[in-house]
């Protein structure tokens, strides 16, 4: 019995560490990590951490004709196309110009295709 006695006051004198973390340091790890979280969701909304370079591919505009067929306008490196897209091809209509709206460019693929 001394040396249970023994033990228990050199534990008792000894610093021993919280295994508990205090509720402080709880809420403050939980607010840092929704925090950073909330951050990346903000980043992905908005396309931050998905954009590319200036040279990709970008899609300006679209416009359905129907029977999964339609015009878009696309950007790549710089260059500004008018395509045509149906379920099994994708053709070249034109290329436009930096001040041609897409409006301009039907009417003149029209005006050509007409012709």
């Amino acid at each position: 019995m001394s040396v249970f006695l023994l033990a228990q006051a050199t534990a008792a004198g000894s610093a021993v560490p919280d295994l508990m973390p205090s509720l402080g340091r709880v809420l403050f790890a939980l607010v840092v990590v929704l925090g950073l979280l909330a951050g990346v969701a903000w980043m992905l909304k908005r396309g931050v951490l998905a954009r590319r370079g200036t040279g990709a591919l970008g899609i300006e505009t679209a416009l359905p004709l129907g029977d999964r067929r339609s015009l878009v306008v696309v950007t790549v490196e710089g260059r500004r196309l008018l395509l045509g897209l149906a379920p099994n091809n994708v053709s070249l209509v034109t290329e436009l110009g930096p001040a041609a709206s897409f409006d301009a460019a039907v009417s003149t693929a029209i005006a050509k295709g007409g012709q």
